[in-house]
């Protein structure tokens, strides 16, 4: 797992890298054609390992029910988000991924409830989460760095 955790971390600092730079406008910004924006998408892929470690684990997650409906599955921005909120989502992004996996070399992932992922893959246990973690991060990197390039376009 020790790979799979790599690519988790560097995933998440490839996203902050990203996001380093831009305005809280920027961040905010839905272009045409884009249903969410960047920081939608960084609080998303936070709220939704969060979900498929954690929840489907029998945990609590590190995170609000709050925030896990505002970023969670099948949600969109429903306004824009303050500077505090931003710093916020970007400490977790790392702070998170760094307590997953101390909590996973402790063994607290005991137990797992099989989930089907609306990307088609069925999800056994928490070595398939975190393997597909880093599948739907990616997924959300690339859509980030699209909106990157759309809001630069205006």
């Amino acid at each position: 797992m020790n790979h799979s955790f790599d690519i988790l971390k560097t995933t998440r600092n490839n996203f902050l890298a990203l996001t380093e730079n831009l305005s809280l406008d920027d961040l905010n910004k839905i272009p045409a054609n884009f249903n969410n924006n960047i920081i939608w998408n960084l609080g998303h892929i936070v709220s939704s390992q969060q979900s498929l470690c954690y929840k489907l684990s029998g945990l609590t997650p590190h995170v609000s029910n709050e925030f896990m409906a505002k970023y969670g599955k099948g949600t969109k921005p429903e306004g824009p988000v303050s500077q505090e909120e931003v710093d916020l989502i970007r400490s977790l992004a790392i702070s998170l991924a760094n307590q997953t996996i101390a909590d996973y070399q402790a063994g607290l992932f005991k137990t797992y409830t099989e989930y089907t992922t609306s990307y088609g893959i069925t999800l056994h246990n928490i070595d398939e989460a975190i393997l597909f973690v880093n599948t739907h991060e990616g997924l959300h990197y690339g859509y980030a760095m699209a909106l990157k390039r759309a809001i630069r376009m205006y």
